[in-house]
């Protein structure tokens, strides 16, 4: 029995952390900020139109795996569905954030064009594209990213930078692998269309995001 047990906490690393949180330990929320925190941050960071907003929303993604660890059934791991919320958590802030925008340029177009002008903010945290020597790569890799359709920079982000095997994507978004494939085959398509479009010269070089 003793090596059952032993073998289970080695299969799920996170089923102590699972207990801890259900039963309302602030050490387990802890230990959940430690484990998740900055890949969420790293995750919600690119899948949101105003990467300003992505220290709000990691918040809200943790509060609601607290206030829902209850309702975890453990038929998924504990990573994918925290992947899960936090897909949910983005993609309602890109509707409000999005619904907010039309509104402002509305307004704007009533005083005479006085609204506020929209730009891309630039990257301010470390990336994963970071060992790229040239600047000019990564932000067109960053900003490329935000043009894509948003499922399929789920999927891309997801495999590419957050490092998710297939199977766990899949859990993650709720369809099938050969789905999740699909996505990111047609997501690193057009993001590399995008780069070799916006930096010509340099992406036969700077690009590195490879079909497997």
């Amino acid at each position: 029995m003793p090596e059952l047990k032993l073998d289970a906490v080695r299969a799920d690393p996170d089923s102590a952390l699972v207990r801890g949180l259900k039963c309302g330990s602030a050490h387990s929320f802890e230990q959940l900020l430690e484990r998740y925190q900055n890949s969420i941050y790293s995750f919600v960071y690119r899948l949101l139109d105003d990467p300003s907003e992505a220290p709000d929303v990691t918040q809200e993604v943790f509060l609601k795996v607290f206030r829902k660890i209850g309702e975890f059934r453990e038929d998924a791991s504990l990573k994918t569905w925290i992947y899960r919320i936090a897909v949910h958590e983005a993609a309602n802030r890109r509707r409000w954030f999005a619904r907010r925008r039309l509104r402002e340029v509305a307004n704007g177009a009533r005083d005479g064009g006085a609204g506020r002008d929209w730009e891309l903010p630039a990257a301010s945290v470390e990336t994963p594209f970071d060992s790229m020597q040239r600047r000019e790569v990564r932000m067109a890799l960053e900003c490329g990213l935000r043009e894509l359709d948003e499922r399929l920079r789920q999927a891309v982000v997801l495999r590419d930078i957050e490092g998710l095997a297939y199977n766990e994507i899949a859990e993650t978004l709720g369809i099938a692998p050969g789905t999740v494939k699909s996505r990111i085959l047609r997501g690193r398509e057009a993001l590399k269309k995008r780069l070799q479009h916006r930096l010509p010269a340099l992406a036969p070089k700077g690009w590195s995001l490879q079909m497997e």
